[in-house]
């Protein structure tokens, strides 16, 4: 400890973390090479999960793609209606392990408190939520999921009232109860372990990508897509694929396309956030500048530091998608397939069908979509389109 991911990453916090760090590394560590709870985190992801999610071939998609295959990773399947469940589950699990009695949580679009408030109800531990103001607003659906399972949900109503704040604030919370509380940390971003730990629990996504794609067609994807907001769902895709040769795409939020919305890899800069060195949305002053998106969940200042260091080694490729555009993908999923995609993984759908057009037939791409949509409808239909480009 402090780990990193080439010159990112590390462990930038009070010295009053160190100690709980250290445990939750330790905890992790031993928990990784115990069959016992190797077998209760399968267990718990089958039969309250429902893990596997299958891969679903997008034929209407293709079709609008004219180009390469489209299939879809249904993270949006999963219990809770995200991916977030798979690291919750995980952390929950290690932090009944530690004989923690109170789990905290930041969340930005909701999944990742619901998915807390839904294990902290299911482990029997008492849960609070942080959350930006205008995330409340925008997400109202999932805060009244949260509070229905049990959960007390903190608004937020420093800084811009979004993902970045709650986060401030649950680490501040951390640092006042550390003895008896857990941070349930929801994306690949913070001080070592976390970003790691998160990692291992959202490789899940692909390794299952790995199977499903060489039982169904004999061989790997040719591109794999996810968005990147923290980079959670993405990085749990890219990392079981980093030593194959299948070519790996994450997406951010563009925001309206009047600045840099919240392309920390695109527009940031190398800095200091939450604890990590890594990319960041910041001023020459390196003071972080307020983000812009239209999707909760990608409305963040920074990115998770494995995600600095594949930007800057050229594995991973990066790209942003604009609000409008990323709107017209949502209701292309949904007219085309009947499904609803969350607003953050229309950003990915979108940057697929727009490689899809520039890729030939024979070749398949796979888009994690990391969540479902009913969260985002009063966001969607707030907003003009342009659906049918």
């Amino acid at each position: 400890m402090p780990r990193r991911f080439g010159a990112y990453g590390g462990a930038y916090v009070p010295e009053t973390l160190i100690p709980a760090l250290q445990e939750l590394e330790v905890a992790w560590q031993e928990a990784r090479r115990d069959p016992r709870f190797r077998d209760e985190l399968r267990r718990w992801s089958r039969d309250l999960g429902g893990r596997p999610t299958p891969l679903y071939f997008a034929e209407h998609l293709t079709r609008r793609g004219r180009g390469a295959e489209i299939w879809l990773k249904r993270e949006d399947l999963v219990h809770g209606g995200a991916h977030k469940f798979n690291n919750a589950l995980g952390q929950g699990l290690l932090a009944r392990r530690m004989g923690k009695h109170r789990l905290i949580a930041e969340t930005g679009a909701g999944q990742h408190g619901v998915a807390t408030a839904m294990l902290g109800a299911a482990l029997g531990i008492p849960t609070e939520v942080y959350m930006g103001r205008r995330d409340m607003e925008r997400q109202a659906p999932n805060v009244q999921r949260m509070r229905l399972l049990g959960a007390t949900v903190h608004p937020v109503t420093s800084g811009s009232e979004t993902l970045k704040d709650a986060i401030n604030e649950a680490l501040r919370d951390w640092i006042t109860n550390v003895r008896t509380t857990h941070y349930v940390l929801g994306s690949a971003v913070g001080p070592h372990p976390f970003p790691s730990l998160v990692c291992d629990f959202q490789s899940v996504i692909g390794r299952e990508i790995r199977r499903q794609s060489v039982s169904r067609w004999g061989k790997l994807p040719d591109l794999v897509v996810a968005c990147v907001g923290g980079g959670s769902n993405a990085i749990g895709t890219f990392h079981p694929l980093l030593n194959t040769a299948v070519e790996l795409l994450g997406v951010e939020a563009g925001g309206a396309g009047r600045g840099p919305g919240a392309s920390s890899l695109l527009r940031g800069s190398p800095g200091i956030l939450h604890g990590a060195y890594t990319y960041v949305l910041q001023d020459s002053d390196g003071q972080v500048r307020d983000t812009e998106s239209v999707s909760a969940g990608l409305d963040y200042a920074g990115v998770g530091p494995e995600h600095a260091m594949l930007r800057d080694s050229g594995r991973v490729r990066y790209e942003s998608v604009r609000d409008r555009d990323a709107l017209a993908a949502f209701h292309w999923v949904a007219a085309d397939e009947g499904i609803l995609p969350a607003l953050e993984p229309a950003h990915a759908i979108y940057a697929a069908v727009r490689a899809a057009r520039r890729r030939p037939k024979r070749e398949r791409i796979v888009v994690t979509l990391s969540g479902r949509g009913d969260k985002d409808l009063q966001v969607v239909l707030g907003h003009d389109t342009g659906a049918d480009r």
